[in-house]
């Protein structure tokens, strides 16, 4: 990837002179899929297994908000080869700053926010996810806000369901078990298969922000403790506290 983000980073900002938003979405994803996909399984041996492609919205303008388990760097480029719609990521706008990748992300039609404006940053999001949800493009967001390692829960943040409830838009929740090949913070990378579980959508219409991502967040952390028994063992020997 390292290798060739410079020329695919030229090549989008170049493109993108004559390229609408969905145009240069699936440039992107073409240098993802071979990026992630062919050359991360032939160089790594990461193979990746994915369930629930039944529950994804069907249909060209069928709205869906991605919320997903964040373990490492993998799934942030994996789950856009995965979907079957354009992906539009909340990200702050200090990335659009970093040389070459940035730059692409900078002329694609996707949300950058300033995050030091919290209330105007949020409205922001929500305009534009209406109007990308509108064009059939999904939002997708990492409600622990950071990567987390193997085995543990972050702290779930209720921006994605506010959004959610703010467009009417279904959740659907993804557990993802990258840190099994591709650890957090970890330069060395090891071969296996990485699990990827899509959720049933849950609605967002009469829901309120806490609540919804609570439901979120049980859904997930259950399937990741299906999904990878081993990383939890430690977790579910601990005593329990008293009341």
């Amino acid at each position: 990837m390292l290798v060739t983000v410079v020329p695919w980073g030229i090549y989008m900002v170049t493109a993108s002179l004559w390229s609408n938003g969905t145009q240069m979405w699936w440039m992107a994803h073409r240098w993802l899929s071979w990026a992630i996909g062919d050359i991360g399984r032939a160089i790594l041996g990461i193979k990746v297994r994915v369930t629930g492609y039944e529950n994804l919205p069907v249909g060209e303008t069928s709205p869906a908000i991605l919320l997903v388990k964040h373990q490492s760097t993998l799934e942030t480029f994996l789950i856009p080869t995965l979907m079957p719609h354009p992906l539009a990521y909340v990200f702050k706008k200090e990335l659009i700053l970093v040389p070459f990748f940035g730059w692409a992300m900078g002329r694609m039609d996707m949300i950058h926010i300033d995050r030091s404006l919290r209330a105007q940053a949020f409205n922001k999001v929500v305009e534009q996810g209406k109007r990308l949800l509108a064009q059939g493009i999904w939002v997708i967001m990492f409600p622990e806000g950071t990567r987390i390692p193997r085995g543990e829960k972050g702290t779930y943040k209720n921006g994605g369901s506010r959004l959610a409830i703010e467009t009417g838009a279904p959740v659907i929740p993804i557990a993802v078990t990258s840190a099994r090949v591709w650890p957090r913070k970890a330069f060395i990378k090891r071969p296996g298969v990485v699990d990827v579980s899509i959720g049933k959508p849950i609605p967002s219409q009469g829901r309120q922000p806490d609540e919804l991502m609570r439901e979120v967040e049980a859904w997930i952390e259950t399937e990741m403790r299906r999904l990878d028994p081993d990383a939890y063992i430690d977790a579910a020997h601990e005593p329990r506290r008293s009341s």
